[in-house]
């Protein structure tokens, strides 16, 4: 009797023995999941529908133009072209949000939409229209000029009535280059001229074949927003203009603003290889 007690014991003292081990492991196994599973979910962009692509991945970017998480691939080499266009201090400072989306059904290239804060920006890219440098690097300057015509500091919100140019951001303020751009070029059409909000594309192309000779593409006829900035992307990535036309007037209308200036000897330094462009 005495023997069979003390196995008993013995069985007792083995089991609470497996038991601790096995609880010990469980919480050493729950204690990796909860170190892994945060680090791995924070290496992966968050996804969310968008009208224009369908979805995207968002990446956030820091004050140094930094994304987190990381991209790789091609959507790491959109936004490291634009940081070279823009200058990571640009990126950082103004832009919040990286949208990828890979969109073959979609003609948009990118775009990019003010914040609910109007300083700070979103950059959308579409990786299926991505692949040709010479257009990604003209496409990204395009959509800096936007950012740079209709930031907090050219525009104001919410100002009714709006005396100079109404717009989706606000009303352009008198001193503005995009509201210059309209007086010089856009007030001269009237009411015949598609409204600053227009995005239907057979308006700019009955506009465009009116008025062929006053625009870098027929893209730049929609409004006059998007004539801006396909008006700077031509001047900043092409020769000087020659000529008088009046596309080529709205390319030497840049060249009056020296801060302007700055930046498209800057752009083209930094990719004077990759777009032919002479020393």
């Amino acid at each position: 009797m005495a023997v069979k007690s003390a196995e008993r014991g013995m069985a007792v003292v083995r089991n609470r023995v497996i038991v601790a081990a096995s609880a010990l492991f469980v919480v050493l196994v729950l204690w990796a999941l909860a170190a892994f599973v945060p680090a791995w979910v924070n290496s992966q962009p968050r996804s969310a529908p968008d009208d224009e692509f369908g979805s995207v991945d968002i990446y956030n970017v820091d004050d140094d133009g930094v994304l987190h998480p990381a991209a790789t691939g091609l959507a790491a080499e959109v936004w490291d072209t634009f940081v070279r266009v823009t200058t990571p201090e640009f990126a950082g400072a103004v832009v919040t949000n990286y949208w990828v989306s890979d969109s073959p059904e979609s003609d948009t290239l990118a775009y990019v939409q003010q914040d609910f804060e109007p300083e700070y920006w979103t950059l959308a890219a579409n990786l299926a229209t991505s692949e040709d440098r010479t257009q990604l690097i003209a496409t990204l300057v395009h959509e800096y000029a936007h950012i740079l015509s209709l930031g907090s500091s050219e525009i104001t919100p919410r100002v009714h009535p709006c005396l100079t140019l109404s717009l989706t951001e606000g009303c352009a303020n008198d001193n503005s280059i995009i509201w210059a751009f309209d007086e010089r070029f856009w007030q001269g059409y009237g009411e015949d001229a598609p409204a600053p909000d227009n995005d239907d594309a057979d308006v700019a192309w009955e506009f465009y074949q009116a008025h062929e000779g006053d625009f870098v593409s027929d893209y730049a006829a929609t409004n006059v927003v998007e004539d801006f900035a396909e008006s700077f992307m031509t001047w900043v990535i092409e020769d000087d203009a020659t000529g008088d036309s009046v596309a080529a007037s709205k390319l030497a209308f840049f060249s009056e603003y020296p801060d302007y200036v700055e930046i498209r000897d800057r752009i083209r330094a930094e990719f004077t290889d990759e777009l032919g462009l002479a020393n």
